[in-house]
């Protein structure tokens, strides 16, 4: 395919996967708005209210790679529809769970929706398959520049069902069981050619073993896992630790908006920054600008410390993991793609299912305030930062390879 026909399928189907992005994206805003309250009515401890939460995170993580194996087989277009329709049996079960007042039931089915976000997450490598390499940046970029619309999207459709019926939340699980009926119609327009099967003679790339000593892919997947990882600790908590702290839920949505806002709106020029300055620098910008929305959280409980804390958190992790994606897509061969990603994708959503985790038992069961557990959650991003941290400086101080 000439260059001109390459680029105008790349902004195709980065059209199509930012209209993806912009509506079917807006399901995990929702989630995560309602469903930490949403379990905390449910649940029979406390300090497990987050746990369906941790499902969804954990459904993400352990879909990942099969689901990467299954676009290798059938392509994105049928991976994605099938994430759909998961999603959409999770929504319809957790409505049934909160009629039934069944807090296993509602975990359960978060795992189903957990489907949704892995596919979500391959969204960004979808915009860079038939993408020259020039190009694969601002694809990336754009594509997760959907996501602004989904701040917007999301919240409103909160507070447009969280209470309208006498079952709360019981019409947004209802909501997002009608958004993920919008995949097909969507992904119809996808044009992604299914990857060529691999046939006797057919490199398939370097064994796992050997991929997993490449500096580059191992220093991009920490990084993306610190990044998203810490975003969703904190993210898990803002609403519960607002509410505890007497703000009311659409003061929680606002704040969530705002967030989501900040996590997709740099998307604009991300890839440009990273163009010019490398994938390395802008990754650790937004470590540096992650550590600032702790030291903003730890700083006071006024809406305006939960406001500003939150943008700094979207936007740390829009650098954090936009760079981190750029770098480990210049890592590994065409024919290790789907195996790299889905390894990367596994063990990003297995820390984010770590940190969510811990999220519901460090907001609510240290010490005796809200407060108290918001100040445990933004202490607890400390370690990995620098861990993340010291990673870049050390590949940094590698020797470059000219090859991979």
């Amino acid at each position: 395919m000439n260059p001109a026909s390459a680029a105008r399928r790349t902004w195709r189907n980065v059209s199509v996967l930012i209209l993806a992005q912009s509506v079917l994206g807006a399901q995990l805003s929702m989630i995560f708005i309602v469903g930490g309250l949403a379990g905390q009515m449910l649940s029979p401890n406390p300090c497990i209210a987050t746990l369906p939460l941790s499902m969804m995170v954990l459904g993400s993580a352990l879909a990942a790679r099969p689901l990467a194996g299954f676009m290798r087989s059938h392509g994105r277009r049928a991976g994605f529809l099938l994430s759909c329709g998961l999603a959409a049996l999770g929504a319809a079960l957790a409505a049934l769970a909160l009629v039934w007042g069944n807090f296993w039931l509602f975990s359960f089915s978060a795992l189903l929706s957990g489907v949704y976000m892995a596919a979500q997450g391959f969204f960004r490598f979808a915009a860079t398959d038939c993408a020259p390499p020039e190009i694969q940046p601002r694809a990336i970029s754009w594509v997760l520049a959907g996501g602004l619309v989904a701040a917007f999207t999301g919240p409103f459709l909160v507070r447009m069902t969280a209470e309208a019926t006498a079952i709360p939340f019981l019409a947004t699980y209802g909501a997002i069981a009608l958004l993920n009926l919008l995949g097909p119609v969507i992904f119809a327009f996808l044009d992604i050619p299914r990857p060529a099967p691999v046939t006797a003679g057919t490199s398939s790339g370097r064994p796992l073993s050997e991929l997993l000593r490449v500096p580059q892919i191992v220093v991009a997947t920490v990084c993306a896992m610190v990044s998203y990882s810490l975003m969703n600790l904190v993210m898990t908590s803002a609403p519960l630790a607002m509410v505890g702290c007497g703000f009311h839920t659409s003061d929680a949505a606002g704040v969530v908006s705002f967030h989501v806002l900040a996590m997709f709106a740099p998307s604009f020029f991300t890839g440009h920054l990273i163009a010019r300055f490398g994938a390395a620098p802008i990754v650790m910008l937004g470590l540096a600008i992650l550590a600032g929305a702790g030291a903003t959280a730890l700083a006071g409980v006024t809406l305006a410390h939960f406001q500003i804390a939150m943008v700094l958190l979207g936007l740390g992790w829009n650098f954090g993991f936009i760079g981190s994606t750029t770098m480990l897509t210049r890592a590994y061969r065409p024919e290790e793609r789907e195996r790299v990603q889905g390894l990367n994708d596994a063990a990003v959503f297995g820390g984010v299912f770590l940190a969510s985790l811990s999220s519901g038992g460090l907001m609510n069961c240290i010490g005796g305030e809200a407060r108290d557990g918001w100040s445990a959650v933004n202490l607890a991003m400390l370690p990995f930062l620098v861990i993340a941290g010291a990673a870049l400086l050390w590949l940094a101080l590698r020797p470059r390879e000219t090859a991979r």
